[in-house]
C-alpha cells in the first residue's frame, strides 16, 4: 500500500462559523481572520494505492461553478486535484474508487464536470465507483433548509445517473486495511475512514475535526445540524485517538496536515503536529 496526500487548494469561510460559540478572541489565536473575519482552509484529498484499487477519499470544490460562486469563498492555492494526482503520476482516469465522506460542496464538488460547452455534465472520474450510503444520500438530496445551499445537486444527481454509485452498508472493512465510522453531529450519516498503514491507524478527520484549533470538546462548528450529538461523538473518538496513538489527517487546516493527541488534565489536547511525510516517508 502507498498513500499520498492531495491538495486541492484552499478556500475561505467564515470563522465565526467554523467555531460555533467559541469567542473570536480565542479561536483567532490558532486561525486567524482577514478583514471580512474569513479563516482560509484547506481542501486536502487522499489516495491509496492497494491491491489493483486507487481510492480517492473526497475531491474538493471541482471547478465548474460560476465565477460568482468561487469568488465568495476565494478559492486559492497553486495546486488543484488534477495537478496534484499528475505529481504522483496519476490521472482521473486511474481511479477506480471515490469515498465520499458526505455530500457538502466542498468535498465532494470535483465529482462532476461539465464537457468543454458547459452544456453537459458526466463523472470526472469515468472508471472509478462512486462511494456514499444510503442515509447519507436521501438527507443529501431531500435537503433540509439549514444545508440546502451546501448540497448542490450538480454535485450528487449524476453520480446516481451514471450509475456509478454504491452504497456502503454498514460501519466496518470496506476494502483490505480500509474501515468506515459513521456520525450524524455535522451531517447525517457522515463517513470517517480509518486506514491501517505502516503500524499506525490514520483517520481522515472530514468535518468531525476540521483543524488542529478544533480539538477542545466545545470547539464545534455552527455548520454542524446536532451540535450536541457532535459533542458526544467527538468525545468518544478523541479519547480513543489519544489511546491508540492515531494519526489525524486534518482535511481543511490550512497550515497543519497531520496531528496526534493525548490526554491531559484539561481532557484530549495536541500532542504533536506534522506533516504527512514527516511519519511515513512517501
Amino acid at each position: 500500500m502507498k498513500i499520498y496526500p492531495i491538495n486541492a487548494g484552499y478556500f475561505k469561510l467564515d470563522g465565526g462559523a467554523m467555531f460555533g460559540v467559541v469567542p473570536k478572541a480565542i479561536w483567532n489565536k490558532t486561525n486567524p481572520s482577514d478583514e471580512n473575519n474569513m479563516c482560509n482552509w484547506a481542501l486536502r484529498c487522499l489516495l491509496i494505492e492497494d491491491d489493483g484499487r486507487l481510492i480517492l477519499i473526497d475531491n474538493g470544490i471541482g471547478d465548474k461553478q460560476e465565477e460568482k460562486f468561487f469568488k465568495h469563498y476565494s478559492l486559492s492555492g497553486d495546486h488543484n486535484l488534477e495537478y496534484s494526482l499528475n505529481k504522483h503520476g496519476f490521472s482521473t482516469d486511474d481511479i477506480t474508487d471515490v469515498f465520499l465522506t458526505h455530500l457538502h460542496f466542498d468535498h465532494c464538488g470535483g465529482s462532476i464536470k461539465f464537457n468543454k460547452d458547459r452544456t453537459k455534465l458526466s463523472p470526472a472520474f469515468k472508471n472509478a465507483i462512486y462511494w456514499s450510503n444510503a442515509d447519507h444520500w436521501k438527507w443529501a438530496t431531500e435537503p433540509n433548509p439549514r444545508e440546502k445551499a451546501s448540497f448542490l445537486k450538480e454535485n450528487i444527481l449524476p453520480i446516481k445517473e451514471s450509475g456509478q454509485l454504491k452504497f456502503v452498508e454498514k460501519e466496518g472493512n470496506l476494502f483490505k486495511d480500509f474501515s468506515t465510522l459513521f456520525v450524524h453531529g455535522h451531517t447525517d450519516a457522515m463517513m470517517i475512514p480509518h486506514i491501517s498503514y505502516k503500524g499506525k491507524t490514520i483517520v481522515f478527520m472530514a468535518d468531525l475535526l476540521p483543524s488542529v484549533g478544533h480539538i477542545p470538546l466545545p470547539y464545534v462548528m455552527a455548520y454542524d445540524t446536532r451540535p450536541l450529538l457532535t459533542m458526544t461523538e467527538k468525545e468518544k473518538f478523541m479519547n480513543e485517538a489519544a489511546e491508540k496513538n492515531y494519526v489525524l489527517f486534518l482535511q481543511h487546516d490550512s497550515v497543519n496536515e497531520c496531528c496526534t493527541v493525548e490526554q491531559t488534565e484539561k481532557g484530549v489536547r495536541l500532542k504533536e503536529r506534522f506533516d504527512f511525510h514527516e511519519i511515513f516517508g512517501n
